[in-house]
């Protein structure tokens, strides 16, 4: 029995399912073109602009404009941090076409007349390159100025506008052929001198920004008031026409207007700091005007005060004239300045003794402790009225009537504690110049404030001798009790006497 073999083109139903399997395949394959085909391994990559510039999706990537190694995968808008919206693209780049250094650029170019674009792909030298997903940065990706855009600038407005200009252009060079010509002649020499003038007017230290602001204050300013600068004007051609009259005056004045302002130049460089002070008073006036509103009733107040007093003020100028033309006639006088002279003299004369007495007065007080004491030194009464109390106190009588004493005459030695008959045995104490203060300032007042010592003799050794000789005592004494710890602030003194005999250096340790 012969076996039957059936062929797979023999069925009609499975070679039209095929058929329409491959054509749906190849459609699928054909629509998402486009976006890629599948399969085919891609990277990533972003950019942002500030203008799309009519860049769509399943537009090409070229490098170089040559091959095609990618497509435009996605196209969004995006806000940049300084608030303008640009469009972000997302790009897949072929596998093949290896990785992008980061110094790539993109360049969005038209592919034809019609609008179509497409991304063009310039590879940069970096070793670094892009990672799957990264974002370009903005400065890498520029775009051209489309035709349309170009044309697009001119619209109605803008053709009537240069029409006009070409009008007002023509009759302006209508018959000015030999003035043009001289102009073109005369221009090489004008920008070789602007050229400079040019650079200064540049440079931020001229600071003509500020200049043409400042121009425009001034104009609305002026504005107000153009009628009085317009007379200004007429006034002004008048005066120029009487100038015109003598032009040899003219001249004259011109030429010695160099030297005037020469000495106003050096003039002005010294009047530069009253003028820079007198802005920053100018400035501190006006916060005093921003207060004056709330004060004027203080300054009405000492205004109606001060009305009274201006009043007298011409009987007291009268006085004021009378004394000092005494003074005027004073100091006409020759014998005057032989006075003063000897004031000076008597200043220099006087200076080193106050300086030395003064901290006596100043910062020990003993002259007011003198003072204080004066009522009773002559209170003790005797046959003739009063004696000094102190000295009758203190006169003890010495057993020996040869011995010295302080009511003796003619002694030969000091008085040591000889034997008395009544009061107490005396000692010398001759410690005279006693200090007031130290050579630094502060107190050292050594009188009245040690008590009796017992023995001060710098310059005798004898161990009977119980005698104070000595003017200074070693150490500070202090301040007395009504003193002060130092000098008063802003008074100088002296601890030696600046005039006389020298004091010797050893009693002033």
């Amino acid at each position: 029995m012969r076996r039957s073999s059936a062929s797979i083109v023999a069925n009609p139903i499975l070679v039209g399912a095929v058929t329409a399997l491959v054509v749906v395949v190849a459609v699928f394959l054909a629509y998402n073109a486009n976006k890629g085909l599948p399969f085919v391994p891609s990277q990533t990559l972003k950019f942002r602009v500030s203008n799309g510039a009519n860049l769509l999706e399943g537009n090409e990537v070229r490098e170089g404009g040559g091959p095609r190694i990618g497509i435009v995968d996605k196209m969004r808008p995006v806000r940049f941090p300084d608030g303008t919206v640009g469009a972000e693209a997302t790009v897949k780049i072929d596998a093949e076409a290896g990785d992008i250094p980061v110094d790539s650029k993109l360049n969005l170019r038209p592919r034809s007349v019609l609008g179509l674009k497409f991304v063009e792909l310039t590879r940069g030298q970096s070793k670094k390159t892009f990672s799957d997903g990264a974002t370009m940065p903005q400065d890498n990706v520029t775009y051209p100025v489309e035709l349309d855009d170009f044309h697009r600038i001119f619209n109605r407005p803008t053709r009537e506008a240069v029409q006009t200009n070409l009008e007002g252009f023509g009759n302006t060079f209508a018959n000015r052929g030999f003035s043009l010509n001289e102009t073109i002649a005369g221009l090489p020499r004008l920008l070789t001198h602007l050229e400079p003038v040019a650079r200064t007017l540049a440079d931020d230290d001229t600071n003509i920004r500020r200049f043409f602001g400042e121009l425009g204050d001034a104009a609305r300013i002026v504005s107000p008031v153009a009628d009085r600068y317009a007379h200004s004007f007429e006034a002004g051609a008048d005066t120029f026409e009487a100038w015109s009259r003598y032009p040899d005056r003219l001249r004259k004045t011109i030429r010695d207007n160099a030297p005037t302002m020469e000495v106003g130049i050096r003039s002005f460089r010294v009047q530069r700091p009253f003028l820079r002070d007198t802005a920053a008073f100018s400035r501190s006036l006006r916060r005093a005007t921003e207060v004056m509103p709330s004060a004027l009733p203080q300054i009405s107040g000492a205004l109606r005060t001060g009305i009274p007093v201006l009043r007298k003020q011409p009987a007291y100028n009268e006085d004021l004239g009378r004394t000092l033309t005494a003074l005027e006639e004073l100091m006409r006088d020759d014998n005057t300045i032989y006075a003063l002279r000897s004031v000076t003299r008597l200043v220099d004369i006087v200076h080193p003794l106050i300086r030395f007495v003064g901290p006596y007065v100043t910062v020990c007080n003993y002259f007011n402790y003198s003072f204080s004491n004066v009522g009773e030194h002559l209170t003790e009464p005797d046959p003739t009225g009063g004696s000094q109390r102190t000295l009758l106190n203190q006169a003890s009588r010495t057993r020996d009537p040869r011995a010295p004493s302080l009511g003796t005459i003619g002694a030969r030695q000091p008085s040591n504690g000889e034997e008395t008959t009544s009061g107490t045995p005396m000692n010398l104490h001759s410690n005279v110049y006693s200090a007031a203060i130290d050579n630094e300032g502060n107190a050292d007042c050594e009188s009245g404030q040690r008590g009796y010592p017992r023995k001060a003799t710098h310059y005798n050794d004898d161990q009977k001798l119980e005698i104070a000789t000595d003017p200074r005592y070693p150490g500070n004494s202090g301040p007395t009790f009504t003193g002060r710890p130092r000098l008063p602030e802003g008074q100088t003194g002296t601890r030696l006497p600046e005039s006389g005999p020298r004091f010797p250096k050893e009693l002033d340790k």
